[in-house]
């Protein structure tokens, strides 16, 4: 198999990412990974699609790798391979790159895989996500399409007033957030003891465009689980749900339950109200073509649903000792076997979850 892999930015990734762990995956089960930079495809006068792409050696796909820090440093190295390739020329491209990050520095690049992704998906490439249903799900409004017994109550605005209404409607106690945000950048908590910076507060989310503004759930005090999504359904591998909890670190730790804001992974137990609110969801999720997505779960409600690049099956892995990332790369295989066995009797949503 050919799977391209579409980042932000190689030089960015860390050892520690879902992508790696699945690149390094892929290429231990035998298939040949291209690592494709957002900012490096281009369309040619020949009507293809293209892209300065990065890849192992010949020789260096012949190795084992155990190390995800060794691996990403191979491949990063003066001996890796850099082409100009034909995206067309793929099985599948795996758009692994977060709109989000390029929000603010970057904001040409947020649809680019998107855009380049539909291209190749008219010759024939998978294309996972469905870059269609992707294009619904460029910012936190995606959750709002669920049904509404999944959700925490929401308000999405850019006024000041109606924002504060909301909180006081909700015990002076609600979350804050950008709508078009990721990595716990600017969330806060609002509360008795916020309630004098209230107007600086919403001031700094206004800065990242419109603002969601979430009644909190109680038992976001003890954190929340993200539970990994393949095909519709939990992804379950040797009998281990891709799932961790995530928790503050310390009594009076940070209250964003994210790994980049100081939040610690611990073992998750999967709960059957999960469990049926993952049902729930299913059909909407198969329905947009969402091959792998993380559910961020608190209670019985649906926090974020993360389509865009969802990051810690490593943790997972770890936590409950196997490796996802395997069970990942051969749905993926399976999928390129299908659509060569029927040759164009699926369409791209169609093979995204079967």
């Amino acid at each position: 198999m050919k799977l391209g892999l579409v980042v932000n930015d190689i030089n960015t990734e860390l050892a520690d990412y879902t992508t790696t762990h699945l690149a390094m995956s892929a290429t231990n089960q035998g298939d040949e990974v291209w690592y494709i930079n957002v900012s490096d495809f281009l369309y040619d006068p020949d009507e293809n699609v293209h892209a300065h792409a990065t890849s192992l050696s010949l020789q260096q796909r012949e190795k084992r790798y155990r190390s995800s820090t060794a691996f990403l440093n191979t491949l990063r190295g003066k001996t890796a391979e850099k082409q100009r390739i034909t995206v067309e020329d793929l099985d599948v491209l795996f758009l692994r790159n977060d709109p989000a990050v390029d929000v603010i520095n970057r904001p040409w690049a947020r649809l680019m895989g998107i855009n380049f992704g539909r291209l190749v998906m008219r010759h024939g490439v998978i294309v996972l996500n469905d870059p269609n249903g992707l294009a619904q799900a460029v910012n936190k409004m995606y959750l709002q399409y669920f049904p509404e017994q999944v959700r925490a109550r929401t308000l999405i605005s850019r006024n000041r007033e109606d924002i504060k209404y909301f909180i006081k409607e909700h015990g002076g106690k609600a979350i804050l957030k950008p709508l078009a945000g990721s990595g716990g950048r600017n969330v806060f908590l609002i509360d008795k003891h916020e309630k004098a910076n209230i107007n600086q507060i919403i001031d700094a989310v206004f800065q990242e465009g419109y603002v969601i503004t979430q009644e909190f759930l109680p038992d976001a005090i003890n954190g929340d689980t993200r539970l990994f999504i393949m095909n519709g359904k939990p992804l379950i591998y040797e009998g281990h749900y891709a799932a961790f909890r995530r928790v503050r670190e310390g009594e009076n730790g940070d209250m964003r339950s994210n790994m980049t804001a100081g939040a610690v992974a611990r073992k998750a137990q999967v709960t059957d109200s999960m469990l049926e609110l993952a049902e729930i969801v299913r059909p909407k999720l198969i329905e947009d073509g969402m091959f792998l997505v993380g559910l961020d779960i608190v209670g019985s409600k649906l926090m974020e649903i993360n389509v865009f690049s969802p990051g810690g099956l490593y943790g997972a892995a770890h936590l409950e000792g196997v490796n996802f990332t395997d069970e990942v790369i051969r749905s993926i295989k399976q999928k390129v076997d299908t659509s060569n066995e029927y040759r164009d009797k699926f369409d791209n949503v169609q093979l995204a979850t079967i």
